[in-house]
């Protein structure tokens, strides 16, 4: 068995899954404000997120690691801003760290890591080679919760700032919490997939969350339909093609 037969395999999608061409709907467009326009998350907590806005990545981690701007910092071992390439041209933003994450200080670490590892292999990419790993929020929500939502704003302007020092080709959202954060919208993550959404002129795309698929097997086959639109869209990208929708 082949590398690629190997992955394939660990994503549980052997014998293979082959995608068939099918109609999309018109792709919706999410817009968000941008850094200093008006934005209800944003406005209580102004003079803070304008300091962030201006911050270096030595600052960044820094402000990250002893923030106690909301609730979290008090359970957590340690805030985890993100792990990766700076420079990458892909960024996948999760939820927020769970009780492995918050251990060791890195994103996406445990059997959900391995799978998204595995997931980034599929198509050709490995974690810190051109990706870049963050969350919403960067302390563990209690019990592994998702983030309130105002624990999600007073971590916003550290994603914010995360997204323009990057300045990603390509952001993929993983999961209903982070799809929900970037995009202002609670739609269901099943009607999100599939379509190529804007944020703040990056396009983005909304997967499955990793821990999800390894509680619903079944859907490991759409994850895999999502990651080869993501190659796709990436190649798009790189070749210069303007990707409007």
């Amino acid at each position: 068995m082949n590398r690629r037969a190997l992955i394939l395999d660990e994503l549980g999608l052997l014998p293979l899954w082959v995608r068939r061409e099918r109609a999309h709907p018109p792709p919706a467009k999410a817009e968000r404000t941008a850094p200093g326009e008006t934005a209800p998350v944003l406005t209580a907590a102004d003079d803070r997120a304008s300091r962030i806005a201006r911050m270096s990545w030595p600052e960044l981690r820094e402000s990250v690691r002893t923030c106690r701007a909301c609730g979290l910092h008090a359970g957590r071992k340690q805030a985890v801003l993100g792990v990766g390439d700076e420079q990458a041209d892909w960024l996948f933003v999760g939820e927020g760290p769970g009780a492995e994450e918050d251990a060791r200080g890195e994103p996406f670490v445990g059997q959900a890591g391995r799978l998204l590892d595995n997931m980034l292999a599929a198509i050709g990419l490995k974690r810190g080679s051109d990706v870049y790993i963050a969350n919403t929020v960067k302390c563990r929500p209690p019990g592994n919760r998702a983030p309130e939502p105002s624990e999600a704003a007073q971590c916003e302007p550290y994603l914010l700032r995360q997204i323009a020092l990057i300045q990603p080709r390509l952001i993929v959202a993983l999961g209903k919490t982070a799809a929900s954060i970037l995009l202002q919208t609670d739609a269901s993550l099943g009607s999100l997939r599939g379509r190529v959404y804007q944020f703040q002129g990056i396009p983005l795309l909304v997967m499955y969350h990793p821990a999800y698929l390894l509680r619903t097997l079944a859907d490991k086959a759409k994850s895999w339909e999502d990651l080869c639109q993501a190659r796709e869209l990436m190649a798009r990208l790189k070749a210069g093609e303007r990707v409007l929708n």
